[in-house]
């Protein structure tokens, strides 16, 4: 029977371990390495990761991410649960056609999206310049170093908070309703069954979608990759994480440094997650 089982494994397993572990395994190992035009490559140990545990640019890219975890996460599963909780009120109008309007940005794909968000934010060409011309005023440059960020973060939001509400949306369905019945006719109010039974029933959903947010976070790369073509001097090649492994390999031809970057990212993603769900699971115990 065990063979039987590995059998039925067999082909999972395989797949897991070519496109998971395989790459994993390689990007460790060329970032034990260092390749010179002059000298080839020699072995090079600890010495990419001391390299890159001091590199000033990597720590500054590492921090924009991070800040932009703390303040774009909260926000987008704060919305995801309001509008969650909206839904699955059963009082709100055409409640079906919300609920695809809300997840459809979840189907546009990322570069599409912020190709369409950075024409908006353009003040020559897209919609900012046209309200600008309209009403006769100086908004805000979107696309400056000081808001670019945000701007990103807005793009983030509009493409996963419908993802993130319909993990909540379908956690809150598979409550049982004789709950809110009681609740009823005990006289708890709509505020008090939302704090009471809704909410807790939440927690398991909202640890997984923030554990995906953090990941999603910390692997940030394809809105200021575009975004860079039409804000040069806000984003620059070591913007983010990702971007700076993404600059060090393919136009600086750094590729031991790029996946000893890549690794580091991935350490520290996986670390944080954790915390995140060993706190999580804490609370909930």
């Amino acid at each position: 029977m065990a063979r039987v089982g590995w059998l039925f494994t067999a082909p999972f397993l395989a797949v897991f371990a070519l496109v998971f572990l395989a790459p994993i395994g390689y990007g460790v190992y060329l970032s034990l390495f260092d390749t010179k035009l002059i000298g080839g490559t020699t072995f090079a140990g600890a010495g990419n990761y001391a390299k890159a545990l001091s590199d000033p640019q990597f720590w500054s890219s590492f921090g924009r991410v991070a800040l932009f975890l703390a303040v774009q996460v909260p926000v987008m599963l704060f919305l995801a649960l309001l509008l969650a909780l909206a839904i699955d009120s059963g009082r709100l109008h055409g409640a079906a056609f919300f609920r695809i309007s809300v997840f459809l940005p979840y189907a546009v794909p990322a570069v599409v999206a912020a190709l369409m968000w950075g024409f908006m934010y353009g003040d020559r060409f897209g919609l900012v310049g046209n309200l600008e011309r309209a009403l006769h005023v100086t908004l805000p440059d979107l696309l400056s170093p000081d808001v670019v960020l945000a701007s990103i973060g807005n793009i983030v939001t509009w493409e996963f908070v419908g993802y993130n509400m319909l993990i909540l949306y379908s956690a809150l369905r598979v409550v049982n309703p004789s709950l809110y019945e009681a609740a009823e006719i005990d006289g708890a109010g709509q505020i008090r069954i939302v704090r009471v039974i809704k909410l807790p029933a939440l927690r398991g959903p909202l640890l997984i979608a923030t554990i995906f947010s953090i990941i999603g976070s910390f692997q940030l790369f394809n809105e200021p990759s575009i975004l860079k073509t039409l804000a040069p001097n806000s984003i620059s090649t070591f913007y983010t994480p990702n971007l700076y492994a993404y600059s060090l390999s393919f136009s600086g031809q750094q590729y031991n440094y790029s996946a000893t970057i890549a690794v580091v990212m991935g350490v520290i993603t996986m670390v944080v997650a954790y915390l995140v769900q060993l706190r999580g699971l804490r609370r909930a115990s």
